[in-house]
């Protein structure tokens, strides 16, 4: 099997095509240098040219607050680029893993989402990702929609690392207690979008880490197991106005994985372990 994975220097698929080259998969990793996803003829010869059977698409628009004023780029990469790729996918009959999003849904009430549950988006950019499920589906057959929410990896910026730094420079911290959601960590996604990229498993899927908590929750975790002294000072949504609407309720259930035979996510809390590891931070791990 051949993969193509796109948006290779962003923390996703920095972590993927390493996953890939672990398990001896023959894989290719691209991102603007070697093509732009939203030029459709550069998408079709660029990924012709390399003619894999299976593109794992990590490539996005994610500057959430600012897709509101950038609102047509951001529709263009996360919608038009993912037409285009899913567009040679269906022309060379290759599997496609489209990486989508927590925030294609409203965000109310406390329960868990389900694959199937209505969607609603809130902003922008969770209306172009939801618009790039709709072309998944409408041009593929072969298609795995994997949503995932509060992404943190090694490779590029997160709360974790803006976290860490605020520990270092600040006493104590304000941060917003009543969005809940999980923490993903990239190179568990990463794991098991290789395992599902090799079977025939199609559909959608939510993908996190296992568990449950808010983003001051997350901080006070993050501090803890660095061991910075940092308070955390938990606020409501309504007193961090953000020029994006955020969900409220970001809890998404993994019925889906079961289901399909896949593995879930180890907890939230392990992986954060994990990464501080990774990272050399070592704290009171």
């Amino acid at each position: 099997m051949k993969v193509l994975v796109t948006g290779v220097k962003g923390q996703l698929g920095h972590d993927v095509l390493r996953a890939l080259q672990l398990r001896n998969i023959e894989c290719l990793g691209a991102d603007i240098g070697e093509f732009d996803i939203t030029d459709a003829k550069a998408a079709a010869d660029f990924i012709k040219g390399y003619r894999p059977d299976a593109v794992i698409h990590c490539s996005a628009y994610t500057a959430v607050d600012k897709a509101e004023d950038d609102r047509e780029l951001c529709i263009a990469v996360n919608a038009g680029g993912t037409r285009n790729i899913a567009s040679v996918c269906r022309e060379i009959d290759a599997r496609m893993v489209y990486i989508s999003t927590d925030y294609v849904f409203p965000g109310s009430g406390s329960n868990e989402y389900e694959v199937d549950d209505p969607t609603g988006p809130l902003n922008v950019y969770g209306k172009s990702k939801l618009d790039g499920e709709l072309v998944v589906k409408e041009l593929l057959r072969k298609y795995f929609i994997v949503r995932i929410s509060w992404v943190f990896g090694k490779n590029g910026n997160n709360f974790v690392k803006t976290m860490l730094r605020i520990g270092k420079e600040r006493s104590e911290v304000n941060v917003v207690c009543d969005q809940v959601g999980s923490p993903t960590y990239t190179a568990d996604l990463a794991e098991l979008l290789c395992d599902m990229v090799v079977t025939e498993k199609y559909g959608t899927y939510h993908a996190t880490n296992e568990g449950f908590c808010s983003w001051a929750e997350f901080a006070q975790e993050i501090f803890r197991l660095a061991g910075y002294s940092t308070r955390v000072n938990p606020i409501l949504t309504s007193e961090y106005p953000t020029k994006a609407t955020r969900p409220i309720n970001s809890r998404m259930s993994k019925k889906s994985l079961d289901y399909a035979g896949f593995k879930r996510l180890p907890p939230w809390q392990d992986a954060l372990a994990r990464y501080l590891e990774e990272m050399g931070i070592r704290g009171d791990i």
